[in-house]
């Protein structure tokens, strides 16, 4: 059994800048990456994915991200920089290891993995809020012609049959596959609230900028303007969506609420019957694998204090408004991460 300070589960960008801290401290840690390599929570996306953050503000703490500073990267490049960061500091990230459970005693933390057991004094689990993708349960109402596939495991067109494709869901993930096979499809998008759309560049400058010099990324959860920013609706970010909606060349539909053969019933009583449908309906955090008392609040989320657990030794790294908008954002986690660092030493 393998033994160390640390054991980071999970080798995205919140595990690898929450490494980088670590090794600067000397401390003795691993990575644990279920997937084959680094950046394939990147890679394995859809082909036409795209970061709404420039490159400017797409790094991580100790190396800047390679290429034109105000362009957004794709989901590709995004992945080719976390394998690049992990071997630039030579970071102890051992991949396609799955963990199982994680178990706790008096003095540390033992972690049943695929490849068997370690043992360690702290736990940070750092595997991002991506964990367990959601769709509706009247989704398995609909009958097996009709081609199903969430966000996730879409990659391109050619995973769809020919005939319309319904998107469930406007966030920017829904709305950028959306716009993508609008070009050849005819699209539908079902969403409950009203879209809010940003342009992503305002007088030449990144909104982000705008958003990083007037603190609204980095505003803790504790200020008012933290409080102010996590309150406000999601964001689409870029116009193409809301362009091809007022030309209605896609064309959006109510809330969709039940299912029955190869017919999606919406909100308004008006109904469809799509080809293919794709759930950009979002994703739940899941920790089967954290079988700790007080770890977990009763829906299974992470109960902690800007990633502090109330379990002593256990942590929380990546997650949504952890300690600020920024949190969960490859550019920002950095700040998170050098948090916890410092807890642990």
């Amino acid at each position: 059994m393998k033994i160390v300070d640390v054991i980071i589960v999970g080798g995205g960008q919140a595990g690898l800048a929450l490494a980088y801290y670590l090794k600067k401290k000397n401390l003795n840690f691993i990575v644990l990456e279920a997937n084959p390599a680094i950046g394939d929570s990147w890679r394995d996306r859809y082909d036409s994915l795209r970061l709404f953050t420039p490159r400017k503000f797409s790094s991580l703490p100790g190396l800047t991200f390679p290429g034109s500073p105000g362009g957004c990267p794709t989901k590709d490049e995004a992945a080719r920089y976390l394998t690049d960061y992990a071997e630039y500091w030579n970071l102890p990230v051992r991949t396609g290891i799955k963990v199982v459970k994680i178990v706790k005693d008096s003095e540390g933390f033992t972690v049943h993995t695929d490849s068997g057991d370690f043992y360690s004094r702290n736990v940070v689990a750092a595997t991002g809020p991506f964990q367990q993708p959601y769709t509706p349960a009247f989704s398995s109402c609909l009958d097996s012609d009709v081609v199903q596939i969430h966000s996730s495991g879409y990659k391109n067109e050619t995973q769809l049959k020919p005939g319309k494709v319904l998107i469930v869901g406007a966030g920017n993930s829904g709305a950028q596959i959306a716009v993508e096979l609008a070009g050849s499809r005819e699209v539908y998008l079902s969403y409950g609230d009203k879209l809010y759309f940003k342009p992503l560049t305002i007088f030449r400058k990144s909104i982000f900028w705008y958003f990083d010099k007037l603190g609204l990324i980095k505003a803790g959860l504790n200020t008012r303007v933290g409080r102010w920013m996590k309150n406000q609706p999601e964001i689409i970010y870029g116009t193409e969506l809301k362009s091809l909606l007022q030309q209605n060349r896609i064309v959006s539909k109510a809330r969709a609420t039940e299912a029955t053969g190869t017919t999606i019933v919406f909100q308004d009583n008006s109904q469809l019957q799509p080809e293919n449908v794709i759930w950009a309906t979002g994703f739940r955090l899941s920790y089967p694998w954290l079988q700790i008392p007080g770890a977990l609040d009763d829906r299974g989320y992470p109960l902690h204090d800007q990633g502090i657990s109330p379990v002593p030794g256990l942590y929380f790294l990546g997650l949504p408004w952890q300690s600020s908008r920024g949190s969960a954002l490859m550019g920002w986690v950095g700040r998170d991460a050098a948090y916890i660092a410092n807890q642990l030493s």
